[in-house]
């Protein structure tokens, strides 16, 4: 049944996505997450406790919010699967946790604010990067915005769905807890170095199966593509993506890099003067541009088809 939750709940979050006006009436599960996560924070991360302290604590955090994401989950898993047709309900509540709709239209929204003009390009994918974006030029927005989709292909659609399609809601939502936390708390700063080791650690655990999946899913979909290469997705996934600081963020970064013949990754600038000097995935064309961004949401959409197409022999054959 699983599998089926977990295709339906793709196609629910597809075709409707996450209304804005629930989102500003009663926020998303990202948001109430977060809230639990600044509070275990605020109330176990003391900065002038030592550093072992410190990450026993992240520890406990972790156990903290896993057992109350997994234990949610099940409840609403049991209430919903009581009632009548209640796996259609159960469905649209996993849809929640997937991100197909809106990484589309915020990746799309960069290519058509670099078409207009730089500053509009900046402006529209600083809402999905962490880095500075003031200082990029065209071709860095471009790579930016790939990087980002590629990389969220992983963990926002082929995780939840996969952890959804295995273990149901209590997984998908152990799954997001964690994912949400590694985005909080899971730097290498001088206040989550020690709190999130164990957040950190989790989430690359975690997205250890599903980072390499979309590798594969991104090199399946270059076949529907026309001017692609499929073999150069797989050849850089499996070149380049251990180079990267990631152990499993490469993976899907590199496979579209090869997929669509550009070179992505390279230095990259955060606050405070924070300069990372990351791996160069891919060996291609460096000057991407808005017309490589839109074929690399072509090629993701093909990709996310893969996963659809493979959920559903998962329900066939379950």
């Amino acid at each position: 049944m699983n599998f089926t939750l977990a295709l339906l709940a793709l196609a629910i979050e597809a075709g409707v996505g996450y209304p804005d006006a629930l989102f500003r009436k009663i926020g998303h599960p990202s948001t109430w997450l977060g809230a639990l996560i600044d509070a275990l924070d605020r109330r176990l991360n003391c900065e002038d406790e030592s550093f072992a302290l410190r990450r026993s604590k992240g520890v406990i955090a972790l156990a903290a919010l896993l057992a109350i994401a997994i234990g949610a989950g099940t409840l609403i898993e049991r209430a919903a699967l009581a009632l009548p047709f209640g796996w259609i309900a159960l469905a649209a509540v996993s849809s929640t946790l997937l991100a197909q709709r809106s990484l589309d239209a915020h990746v799309a929204a960069v290519a058509e604010g670099l078409t207009a003009s730089l500053e509009d390009g900046r402006a529209a994918v600083a809402k999905i990067v962490g880095r500075d974006v003031s200082a990029l030029g065209a071709a860095g927005v471009a790579r930016a915005a790939i990087e980002s989709l590629a990389e969220n292909f992983s963990d926002g659609v082929v995780a939840p769905a996969l952890w959804l399609a295995v273990f149901g809601l209590p997984g998908a939502l152990a799954y997001k807890a964690v994912n949400t936390a590694d985005s909080m708390i899971g730097h290498k700063s001088s206040r989550y170095l020690a709190f999130g080791w164990a957040a950190a650690r989790c989430d690359d655990l975690m997205n250890y199966i599903p980072s390499r999946a979309a590798a594969g899913l991104l090199a399946a979909g270059a076949f529907l593509l026309k001017g692609a290469s499929p073999a150069q997705a797989l050849a850089a996934a499996r070149r380049d993506a251990p180079k990267h600081v990631s152990p499993n963020a490469g993976w899907p970064e590199a496979a579209a890099a090869g997929a669509l013949g550009l070179e992505l990754g390279g230095p990259r600038a955060y606050g405070e003067r924070r300069v990372i000097q990351g791996a160069i995935l891919g060996h291609g064309r460096r000057e991407a541009t808005a017309a490589d961004i839109r074929r690399a949401l072509a090629l993701y959409r093909r990709a996310a088809a893969f996963l659809w197409f493979m959920l559903a022999i998962g329900v066939l054959t379950a």
